[in-house]
């Protein structure tokens, strides 16, 4: 078993209705470890979209890398996601970022996720779940790779995703 660190995400339709959603699917599968509060973000990457929700959870997690993804991909597939452009719309959005310690790249998958490092909508929440988590590849705690991107367009803080959690606590 490892803790798996996965991000949540939505900007179409009633978006805490779908990261909610998403939340029960996933607690179904896995045991909650903790949960961050939902954060409003800017659209990353394809600018002319609407902002996005976004959370991270810290799960409890047996599966291989491809079959934690291949699982992640069937929730947004039920929830209604459609493939569009790359970093597009999206009524869910569901990612693998860490997976304990462990370094894992495939055509398909790359732990950690390969981009977390850039992008607030991910550290800010991941820093509230995981924050002296030290990433294998760059020897950066994520509380210290949020604190390199703070800028003045930083995420606004929405509310706390409920989840009932095992005790990790913030």
């Amino acid at each position: 078993m490892a803790a798996a660190a996965l991000g949540l995400g939505s900007n179409l339709g009633n978006r805490m209705v779908n990261l909610r959603t998403a939340l029960k699917h996933l607690e179904k599968e896995f045991e909650v470890l903790a949960a961050s509060d939902v954060f409003e973000t800017a659209p990353w990457g394809v600018t002319d979209q609407p902002h996005f929700l976004n959370a991270c959870l810290l799960v409890e997690c047996s599966l291989p890398p491809e079959s934690l993804l291949a699982l992640l991909k069937d929730i947004e597939k039920v929830m209604g996601r459609v493939e569009t452009r790359r970093w597009g719309e999206r009524v869910i959005d569901l990612d693998v970022l860490t997976l304990g310690a462990l370094v894992y790249e495939s055509p398909i998958l790359r732990i950690p996720h390969a981009r977390m490092h850039q992008r607030d909508f991910v550290l800010i929440p991941l820093a509230q779940v995981i924050p002296g988590w030290v990433h294998p590849l760059t020897g950066h705690s994520v509380s210290e790779m949020a604190l390199d991107l703070l800028a003045p367009s930083d995420p606004l803080r929405i509310c706390h995703l409920p989840v009932k959690t095992r005790g990790y606590a913030r």
